[in-house]
């Protein structure tokens, strides 16, 4: 009688512990994760048709220009620099200013001194670290002078 054969590899044996659970499908989190992105582009979609039905902003430089101006509007210099939401709100509109209006320069020419207020600003702001300077707050408030004749 012979002996068996062994095989041409070295095949593992032992026990090697417990095998992890199947995964089982979910429907209640697919279902949830379905209605929050459903609810989230419906509330996307609202908010861009009502704020764009009256097509004052436009697209290109026109919109860079006036949304530019809106993010400077709704910047306050106070909460620049809080801890918390206050801060990272002032922080993200000064900057949406500032690349916006130099979009909108690269756009139109007409926008170029928009722009150069916006740097001069956020230049004057990094030198003195504080919008409460006078040579900051005059340079904000020559950005602020332009939106306001857009």
């Amino acid at each position: 009688m012979s002996s068996p054969t062994p095989p041409a590899y070295s095949a593992p044996y032992g026990n090697f512990g417990p095998t992890p659970p199947a995964r089982r499908f979910r429907p209640a989190v697919v279902a949830a994760l379905v209605a929050g992105l459903v609810l989230g582009a419906g509330g996307v979609g609202a908010a861009w048709a009502l704020r764009g039905g009256d097509g004052s902003t436009g697209s290109g430089a026109a919109g860079d220009a006036h949304r530019a101006c809106d993010a400077l509007e709704g910047f306050d210099e106070s909460d620049y620099g809080a801890k918390g939401a206050e801060g990272d709100v002032a922080l993200n509109r000064f900057a949406a200013a500032v690349v916006l209006s130099d979009a909108a320069a690269a756009g139109d020419n007409e926008y170029k001194p928009l722009a150069e207020a916006m740097r001069r600003v956020q230049n004057q702001q990094l030198r003195f670290a504080d919008f409460a300077e006078p040579a900051v707050q005059k340079d904000l408030g020559a950005a602020r002078s332009l939106c306001a004749d857009l």
